[in-house]
């Protein structure tokens, strides 16, 4: 585990895995996930340099006083001065969710820098439903005792959307998301004011044009992974993501919502193959 200083004076958490000489894999995790989000995926790349950070406000980076800028054009800086900070000059980068639309972001201003593309369950279209389930849970502790319980209910809720994931899986993703608080209860491993930035960023007008953002991946290696039971990324999204992109890889993880863990079968080929292609 390791530190660096952001241009505007925020220490940030990240984690640098690996060969120094092999192909560097930038993961960039979800709107309120961490380094952690890539725990099942880790073992299976271990060939590679694998960077993983925490955006500021998430995880063990620092919160920042003015959470507007809790943006993806902040957040994706951050990760350009993080790649400057380790000398790196070009990645692969596996975007999970907010991570993808960091992805696309940086297809824009530095476009230079991406070897390759892993868009894990994220597109230019995001379904209003599924911004809604977003918001009903963004900076809200759950009102549970332990991490033992907050496990069950991830099984409970996303039984239908994820059949079939045993419940020591989502002991980890539990572990990952929470921590147990020392007088009992469990506290968000994020900032609660992020949904202060998200209200006040929607509030603020319409964003970019992810299409626009997204056409500029066009000449970079680019997969795409879709949980069959996603309510972020619909299947006629992937299907026009494809149609723009020519040679766009695609795969649809069976018995997977929004996100899959990436350990998958069909997720772990397309991670492959950007690889391969990034050579």
């Amino acid at each position: 585990m390791a530190r660096f200083t952001t241009s505007d004076g925020l220490s940030l958490h990240y984690e640098d895995e690996g060969d120094t000489g092999a192909q560097a894999v930038l993961c960039l995790a979800g709107l309120t996930r961490n380094t952690r989000d890539f725990n099942f995926v880790a073992p299976h790349l271990r060939d590679c340099r694998l960077i993983r950070m925490d955006y500021r406000g998430r995880g063990l980076s620092d919160r920042d006083a003015d959470c507007m800028n809790y943006n993806i054009v902040r957040e994706a800086q951050d990760a350009v001065e993080l790649l400057d900070h380790l000398g790196l000059k070009r990645v692969v980068l596996i975007g999970t969710s907010r991570g993808g639309l960091i992805a696309m972001a940086l297809s824009l201003s530095h476009a230079e820098r991406l070897a390759g593309v892993v868009l894990n369950d994220i597109g230019p279209e995001v379904s209003a439903e599924g911004i809604a389930r977003i918001m009903d849970y963004v900076g809200k502790t759950p009102d549970l005792p332990d991490l033992d319980t907050a496990a069950e209910r991830l099984k409970a809720v996303h039984a239908s959307d994820f059949p079939g994931v045993p419940l020591e899986r989502w002991r980890a993703q539990a572990e990952a998301m929470f921590e147990e608080r020392a007088g009992g209860g469990l506290a968000l491993r994020y900032d609660p004011e992020l949904r202060r930035a998200l209200v006040g960023q929607a509030g603020a007008g319409q964003g970019p044009d992810l299409w626009t953002l997204f056409d500029h991946l066009s000449q970079t290696p680019l997969a795409v992974i879709r949980g069959a039971n996603s309510d972020l990324l619909s299947e006629a999204t992937l299907e026009k993501m494809a149609a723009r992109h020519p040679g766009l890889i695609a795969r649809t993880v069976p018995d997977r919502g929004h996100v899959p863990f990436l350990d998958e079968e069909e997720s772990l080929a397309a991670i492959r193959a950007v690889l391969e292609q990034a050579k």
